[in-house]
């Protein structure tokens, strides 16, 4: 069932036990999760079904710290939420990410791989996914890994008619929860605002807030203001510990033969290292996208060379005479540290038009992630030239100890914790199942519950999860 409005839903004899919020991946997962065990609920979802400037007013915000995206530009308010500019790159956290990093504090999560592993194929179902291949050891240090490019699954487009059919699925569009209200042990209602106008409260048997790395934080945090603590009551890690994916240009290689790796269909080729190789240099894990340069380009790496490693050089000009095609970019995504200093709070002077507070994320790089890059590189480089398959040029700004870049991709619009998962909640929010800790019937969905981020998308990942979830919550409303 789908209704434009609260109003609507209302007046119409629809029932729910579990209120999600949120239409995105997650949500939406949940939801198909629940009615495949019977029970029934509903999706507020805050925009309509079309991208509107008005709708994206609300995600406006303020960034503190490094160079970042506008936040009413790296997420969406409609319908499918962020699956809507999703570009359909799929890999699944990989085992050591879920292993605590004895050189990183505060790394780990309270559950394994193992955990999320039944449900990969429930996922690869969802979005589309051929089956992933293992990945290659290249060298004691390096791996040669698969991301998919999916078809780029649009929730909305895929599932719309399926929720439309369902009398166990009731999706409100134009409907916003601007808080939950709580006692200290149970929610005990959502404040709804329904095209801009106070709906009144809602009241369901549990509540799954779903709406994406930066706004469960920003919910949860004004519904403990608003509360006085009652909705999150062990609230020291709430928007804490957030973390993106930096992207950037790291270097070139010049290879002996391009053909030497297996590439996808746009002909890109996918690293990472190996548990030990992180751990003997320190560094969090990395993924080194290497992208075939045109023979134009082979000649202006092997120029700049010839200034600053001659004999490199002259490796190079000698495997170009017999290969033309054998140079690359490497751009290098990487793992974020998780630490407390990187934080969403509320604007204490900005509010959106029905008076929620904005966000303010505050956000920094740190020495871990410079020294995991360039690590990073060195290592890939290392192992090209130990094979004798080529060699690696450093770009010059990571040699020097220059600034990031402000004219590349800056970072992965990958927006992750927030709502960590951990055991204790000093330094998380919810438990291994996602539920709030301390509160009986609130539950997180989607990337904010985050432990540690991995090197890859995180859309597989947050899709597992929301299938272990929603058959959790299953289990728990059925009983």
């Amino acid at each position: 069932m789908i209704f434009q409005d609260y109003e609507s839903f209302r007046a119409s004899d629809a029932a729910a036990r579990v209120c999600i919020i949120g239409s995105g991946p997650a949500g939406t997962t949940i939801a198909r999760k629940l009615a495949a065990a019977g029970v029934p609920s509903v999706i507020f979802e805050a925009g309509g079904e079309e991208w509107s400037e008005e709708s994206q007013d609300f995600y406006r915000g303020k960034v503190v710290g490094d160079p970042y995206f506008d936040l009413d530009v790296t997420r969406l308010r409609f319908f499918g939420g962020c699956s809507n500019h999703w570009a359909g790159w799929c890999r699944v956290l990989d085992k050591h990410d879920f292993e605590p990093k004895a050189w990183v504090p505060d790394t780990g999560w309270p559950i394994r791989r193992a955990d999320i592993e039944p449900y990969l194929a429930e996922v690869h179902d969802i979005l589309e996914l051929d089956a992933f291949r293992a990945d290659v050891p290249i060298s004691d240090d390096i791996r040669l890994v698969q991301l998919i490019k999916s078809p780029a699954v649009h929730f909305a487009e895929k599932f719309r008619d399926e929720i439309e059919r369902s009398p166990l699925i009731a999706l409100v569009l134009n409907t916003y929860v601007t808080e939950l209200t709580g006692d200290g042990r149970r929610i005990t209602g959502a404040r709804i605002s329904s095209r801009d106008r106070d709906a009144g409260t809602f009241v369901a048997d549990y509540y799954v807030p779903c709406t994406g790395g930066l706004e469960n934080s920003r919910l949860l945090l004004w519904s403990n203001v608003r509360s006085n603590g009652a909705v999150v009551p062990n609230a020291a890690a709430l928007g804490r510990y957030w973390m993106e994916h930096p992207q950037f240009l790291g270097g070139d290689a010049i290879l002996s033969d391009y053909s030497i790796f297996p590439t996808d269909s746009t002909n890109e080729a996918f690293f990472s290292p190996s548990p030990a190789a992180m751990e003997a240099r320190q560094i969090m894990n990395f993924g080194i996208r290497l992208i075939e340069t045109p023979y134009g380009g082979v000649k202006q790496v092997i120029a700049d060379l010839a200034c600053v490693a001659p004999d490199l050089a002259e490796w190079a000009s000698a495997q170009v005479g017999q290969h033309l095609r054998c140079a690359a970019q490497l751009y290098v995504g990487w793992e974020q540290a998780p630490l407390a200093s990187n934080f969403i709070r509320l604007s204490e002077t900005d509010r959106d038009r029905v008076g929620v507070p904005r966000i303010e994320l505050h956000w920094k790089k740190s020495g871990m992630e410079r020294r995991t890059i360039l690590e990073g590189l060195r290592l890939f480089g290392e192992t090209l030239a130990q094979k004798d398959i080529g060699r690696v040029r450093i770009a010059d700004w990571l040699l020097n100890g220059d600034d990031y870049p402000t004219d590349q991709e800056l970072a992965g619009h990958h927006h992750m914790g927030g709502t960590r998962m951990s055991d204790t909640p000093e330094k998380g929010v919810v438990d291994r199942n996602c539920k709030v800790h301390g509160i009986d019937n609130l539950y997180v969905g989607g990337s904010s519950v985050f432990a540690t981020s991995g090197q890859c998308n995180p859309t597989t990942t947050i899709t597992a999860l929301a299938c272990r979830l929603g058959e959790h919550l299953g289990r728990v409303a059925g009983a």
